[in-house]
């Protein structure tokens, strides 16, 4: 059998870029990145709680933070960001006074940026969403996957592979279904393939979402 790595981590260096970008000092690593995951973590369950959505697609793409003595700086790029700053005025000051006191950083500042992503349905995570949306709507799983392949279609993707595993529809043999539609090079360095895992909790257990996206090659 074939050995499983990220795509991520695989392509570092080439295509792909680090999250969090920072410099420490052994002693004081795994703080940083126990403070990381708290922002993290933060942030996520920050937009679930105040953000009503109707198709269950909360549209974080991905959060990166870098550090400097006296300030950490945090970008969000999310597909759809009216979703955050409409509605209740002062949401981004709130979250980042909130977020402030709960690291209790005192001698640095927080500073909370929000980037919009042109084809939302191009990025893995807010696909990953959106499928576990219809499943927890008790959608079939092929219908919700097609779905999935073309809505990436539209945003101009060159291939793509979901994945999805576990009590699917409720059976109780646990299976692993797939579906791939163009080109998805894992094994190219230079593709440029984005990559997500999402686990997502329904009435009748826990499903994982694997989804791959192959963007460009560079």
């Amino acid at each position: 059998m074939g050995q499983k790595i990220n795509p991520l981590g695989f392509r570092l260096g080439t295509t792909q870029r680090h999250d969090s970008l920072w410099f420490a000092q052994p002693i004081n690593y795994s703080e940083n990145l126990q403070e990381d995951k708290k922002i993290r973590d933060y942030i996520k369950n920050y937009i679930k709680k105040n953000i009503r959505i109707s198709s269950g697609v909360e549209g974080i793409a991905g959060i990166k933070i870098k550090k400097r003595i006296d300030l950490i700086q945090v970008i969000i790029s999310m597909g759809f960001p009216k979703l955050l700053i409409e509605g209740k005025p002062g949401r981004i000051e709130e979250l980042q006074m909130n977020l402030q006191k709960k690291l209790n950083c005192v001698n640095r500042k927080l500073n909370i940026a929000i980037t919009r992503i042109a084809n939302p349905y191009g990025h893995p995570n807010i696909l990953a969403e959106f499928i576990a949306g219809q499943l927890r709507n008790r959608v079939s799983f092929r219908k919700a996957m097609k779905k999935a392949i073309e809505l990436t279609e539209q945003a101009g993707t060159k291939g793509i592979q979901v994945q999805i595993a576990g009590r699917i529809d409720g059976k109780e043999i646990a299976r692993v279904e797939w579906i791939r539609e163009g080109r998805v090079p894992l094994q190219t360095i230079r593709a440029k393939i984005d990559y997500c895992s999402y686990t997502v909790r329904t009435i009748y257990g826990v499903l994982g979402i694997k989804v791959w996206i192959f963007v460009n090659k560079e």
